[in-house]
Protein backbone atom coordinates (compact mmCIF):
# COMPACT_ATOMS: atom_id res chain seq x y z
CA UNK A 1 0.00 0.00 0.00
CA UNK A 2 1.45 3.10 -1.33
CA UNK A 3 1.28 6.16 1.01
CA UNK A 4 0.39 10.01 -0.35
CA UNK A 5 2.54 12.84 0.19
CA UNK A 6 -0.19 13.66 3.27
CA UNK A 7 0.55 10.23 4.71
CA UNK A 8 3.53 10.27 4.93
CA UNK A 9 4.07 13.86 6.66
CA UNK A 10 1.71 12.02 9.31
CA UNK A 11 3.77 8.99 10.11
CA UNK A 12 7.05 11.61 9.93
CA UNK A 13 5.12 13.81 12.17
CA UNK A 14 4.08 10.95 14.53
CA UNK A 15 6.98 9.72 14.52
CA UNK A 16 9.04 12.43 15.43
CA UNK A 17 6.69 12.98 18.23
CA UNK A 18 7.43 9.43 19.57
CA UNK A 19 11.16 9.79 19.45
CA UNK A 20 11.37 13.43 21.22
CA UNK A 21 9.80 11.24 24.23
CA UNK A 22 11.89 8.89 23.57
CA UNK A 23 14.57 6.63 26.61
CA UNK A 24 15.61 4.18 23.65
CA UNK A 25 14.81 2.94 20.57
CA UNK A 26 14.74 -0.58 19.49
CA UNK A 27 15.28 -2.51 15.85
CA UNK A 28 14.19 -5.59 15.13
CA UNK A 29 14.23 -7.63 11.73
CA UNK A 30 10.24 -9.56 11.76
CA UNK A 31 10.67 -11.32 8.37
CA UNK A 32 9.31 -14.76 8.47
CA UNK A 33 6.80 -13.97 11.87
CA UNK A 34 3.35 -15.08 11.43
CA UNK A 35 0.16 -12.16 11.48
CA UNK A 36 -0.71 -14.13 15.23
CA UNK A 37 2.85 -13.72 16.25
CA UNK A 38 3.53 -10.48 15.36
CA UNK A 39 -0.15 -9.24 17.20
CA UNK A 40 1.02 -11.18 20.38
CA UNK A 41 3.92 -8.83 20.66
CA UNK A 42 2.12 -5.41 19.72
CA UNK A 43 -0.28 -7.00 22.42
CA UNK A 44 2.45 -7.16 24.97
CA UNK A 45 3.62 -3.89 23.74
CA UNK A 46 0.56 -2.01 24.44
CA UNK A 47 0.69 -3.80 27.85
CA UNK A 48 4.05 -2.39 28.87
CA UNK A 49 4.16 0.67 27.30
CA UNK A 50 6.14 0.39 24.07
CA UNK A 51 5.18 1.96 21.05
CA UNK A 52 5.72 -0.68 18.44
CA UNK A 53 5.40 -0.33 14.89
CA UNK A 54 6.59 -1.70 11.16
CA UNK A 55 7.69 1.33 9.43
CA UNK A 56 9.48 2.54 6.26
CA UNK A 57 13.25 3.33 6.68
CA UNK A 58 12.94 6.71 4.81
CA UNK A 59 10.27 8.03 6.85
CA UNK A 60 12.47 6.82 10.40
CA UNK A 61 15.13 8.29 8.86
CA UNK A 62 13.49 11.46 8.14
CA UNK A 63 12.11 11.45 11.75
CA UNK A 64 15.09 11.36 13.67
CA UNK A 65 17.20 13.72 11.59
CA UNK A 66 18.10 16.23 14.47
CA UNK A 67 18.03 14.51 17.25
CA UNK A 68 20.18 12.51 19.71
CA UNK A 69 19.14 9.51 17.74
CA UNK A 70 20.20 10.36 14.41
CA UNK A 71 23.10 8.67 14.30
CA UNK A 72 20.45 5.08 14.47
CA UNK A 73 20.02 5.83 10.31
CA UNK A 74 22.96 3.31 9.57
CA UNK A 75 21.60 0.63 10.91
CA UNK A 76 18.40 0.77 9.63
CA UNK A 77 18.29 -1.47 6.42
CA UNK A 78 15.26 -4.21 5.91
CA UNK A 79 12.64 -4.61 6.86
CA UNK A 80 12.61 -3.70 10.38
CA UNK A 81 10.16 -3.25 13.37
CA UNK A 82 10.92 -0.55 15.59
CA UNK A 83 10.01 -0.28 19.73
CA UNK A 84 9.62 3.18 20.87
CA UNK A 85 9.19 3.83 24.78
CA UNK A 86 10.10 6.37 27.60
CA UNK A 87 11.41 3.72 29.72
CA UNK A 88 14.82 3.11 28.02
CA UNK A 89 15.02 -0.83 29.34
CA UNK A 90 11.03 -1.98 28.20
CA UNK A 91 11.28 -2.17 24.26
CA UNK A 92 14.54 -3.88 24.92
CA UNK A 93 13.46 -6.40 26.94
CA UNK A 94 9.99 -7.13 25.47
CA UNK A 95 11.91 -7.52 22.30
CA UNK A 96 14.90 -9.91 23.64
CA UNK A 97 12.21 -11.85 25.40
CA UNK A 98 9.77 -12.12 22.29
CA UNK A 99 13.21 -12.86 20.53
CA UNK A 100 13.79 -15.76 22.49
CA UNK A 101 10.99 -17.21 21.96
CA UNK A 102 10.50 -16.46 18.20
CA UNK A 103 13.50 -17.43 16.31
CA UNK A 104 12.13 -15.31 13.50
CA UNK A 105 12.50 -12.04 15.35
CA UNK A 106 15.78 -10.77 14.75
CA UNK A 107 17.55 -8.08 16.79
CA UNK A 108 19.27 -5.58 14.36
CA UNK A 109 20.48 -3.28 17.20
CA UNK A 110 19.06 0.47 18.89
CA UNK A 111 19.99 3.44 20.09
CA UNK A 112 19.55 5.55 23.51
CA UNK A 113 20.03 9.43 23.62
CA UNK A 114 23.33 10.43 21.71
CA UNK A 115 24.06 6.47 22.22
CA UNK A 116 24.28 3.87 19.34
CA UNK A 117 24.39 -0.05 20.36
CA UNK A 118 24.65 -3.50 18.65
CA UNK A 119 23.35 -6.05 19.57
CA UNK A 120 25.22 -7.07 22.20
CA UNK A 121 24.36 -3.66 24.09
CA UNK A 122 20.59 -3.92 23.49
CA UNK A 123 21.20 -7.77 25.03
CA UNK A 124 22.93 -5.79 27.99
CA UNK A 125 20.04 -3.11 27.94
CA UNK A 126 17.28 -5.92 28.15
CA UNK A 127 19.01 -7.73 31.13
CA UNK A 128 18.63 -4.20 33.59
CA UNK A 129 15.92 -3.76 36.26
CA UNK A 130 13.54 -1.69 34.85
CA UNK A 131 13.10 1.88 36.54
CA UNK A 132 9.96 0.45 38.42
CA UNK A 133 12.15 -2.40 39.45
CA UNK A 134 14.79 0.07 40.60
CA UNK A 135 12.36 2.15 42.04
CA UNK A 136 10.70 -0.38 44.27
CA UNK A 137 14.23 -1.74 45.40
CA UNK A 138 15.54 1.75 46.50
CA UNK A 139 12.06 1.97 48.46
CA UNK A 140 13.25 -1.27 50.14
CA UNK A 141 16.56 -0.13 51.01
CA UNK A 142 15.65 3.22 52.48
CA UNK A 143 12.61 1.52 54.22
CA UNK A 144 15.00 -1.31 55.78
CA UNK A 145 16.15 0.81 58.86
CA UNK A 146 13.00 2.21 59.36
CA UNK A 147 11.28 -1.23 59.85
CA UNK A 148 13.97 -2.58 61.62
CA UNK A 149 14.02 0.43 64.65
CA UNK A 150 10.33 -0.06 64.75
CA UNK A 151 10.70 -3.76 65.60
CA UNK A 152 13.38 -2.59 68.16
CA UNK A 153 11.26 -0.08 69.91
CA UNK A 154 8.41 -3.06 69.70
CA UNK A 155 10.73 -5.21 71.53
CA UNK A 156 10.73 -3.22 75.01
CA UNK A 157 6.73 -2.83 75.78
CA UNK A 158 7.04 -6.56 74.03
CA UNK A 159 9.46 -7.77 76.83
CA UNK A 160 7.60 -6.09 79.67
CA UNK A 161 3.89 -7.32 79.25
CA UNK A 162 5.92 -11.33 78.90
CA UNK A 163 7.51 -10.51 82.14
CA UNK A 164 4.03 -9.57 83.93
CA UNK A 165 2.69 -12.26 81.99
CA UNK A 166 5.34 -14.66 84.05
CA UNK A 167 4.89 -12.86 87.09
CA UNK A 168 1.44 -13.46 87.27
CA UNK A 169 1.81 -17.21 86.13
CA UNK A 170 3.93 -17.87 88.93
CA UNK A 171 1.70 -16.08 91.36
CA UNK A 172 -1.50 -18.35 90.27
CA UNK A 173 0.70 -21.50 90.44
CA UNK A 174 1.60 -20.19 94.26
Amino acid sequence: MALNREEKAAVIEEVSAQVATAGSIILAEYRGLTVEKITQLRKQARESGVYLRVLKNTLVRRAVQGTPYEKLADQMAGPLMYGISTDPVAPAKLMAAFAKANDQLVLKGGAMPNVVMDIAGVQALATMPSRDELLAKLLGTMQAPVATFVRTLNEVPTKFVRGLAAVRDKQEAA
